[in-house]
């Protein structure tokens, strides 16, 4: 009797249904509509300017265009006109004693001092010197990401002492909340925006 009794509530609703033509048209443009709107929907979750300073500082600096738009989405969201409350300026927050340090080390003209927020300068003087801590880290990028946030002497005491290996696995081992903080945040960053991005870049 029961079975009988839920026979008569699903024959209507399945006679209710539309046809299966209608159902796989139905599907196909649901397909279509999830391609074109999550594409759109991550460029929006995660959006992008100054994208032909950052390939031409990356082309003439070497340092990975992404990590360059991850740094920057980090330290002040794309607004170039971010100051911090210790001084940081610009689109990748450069401290005053390293605007001073890539001035003199990178031989830029003394005019980029006075020029820090112009995001064309801001990024390239930036980008020169992440390149330059990836190479002093011998490549590692991740060693490099830390020194960018918390200086690379904290960061050569940490791994020179064992206190830290270096690697993304081992975070924990880094004394400072906030530079561990920071090295997630990039490299989450780093990877949504090289999915999103990679078009931009002719080298691949």
């Amino acid at each position: 009797m029961g079975n009988s009794g839920l026979a008569k509530w699903i024959r209507p609703a399945l006679a209710a249904l539309p046809s299966k033509r209608k159902l796989v048209i139905a599907f196909a443009l649901l397909l279509v509509f999830l391609l074109v709107a999550t594409p759109l929907f991550n460029r929006w979750m995660y959006p992008l300017d100054y994208e032909e300073q950052i390939m031409y500082s990356s082309d003439a600096t070497g340092a990975d265009p992404f990590l360059i738009m991850a740094v920057i989405r980090v330290e002040s969201k794309f607004d170039p006109n971010k100051k911090s409350r210790v001084g940081a300026q610009g689109l990748m927050q450069l401290m005053p004693h390293t605007v001073e340090w890539v001035i003199d080390r990178g031989h830029f003209s003394p005019a980029f001092r006075d020029n820090v927020h112009d995001p064309a300068i801001n990024i390239h003087m930036g980008s020169w010197y992440l390149a330059g801590l990836i190479r002093e880290f011998h490549g590692n990028e991740v060693a490099a990401v830390a020194a960018y946030n918390a200086g690379p002497g904290n960061v050569k005491k940490w791994i020179q002492s064992g206190q830290w290996d270096g690697t993304r696995e081992n975070l924990k081992q880094i004394p400072y909340g906030e530079t561990r903080h920071y090295i997630q945040r990039v490299f989450f960053f780093h990877e949504k925006y090289k999915s999103l991005y990679t078009h931009l870049n002719k080298k691949q």
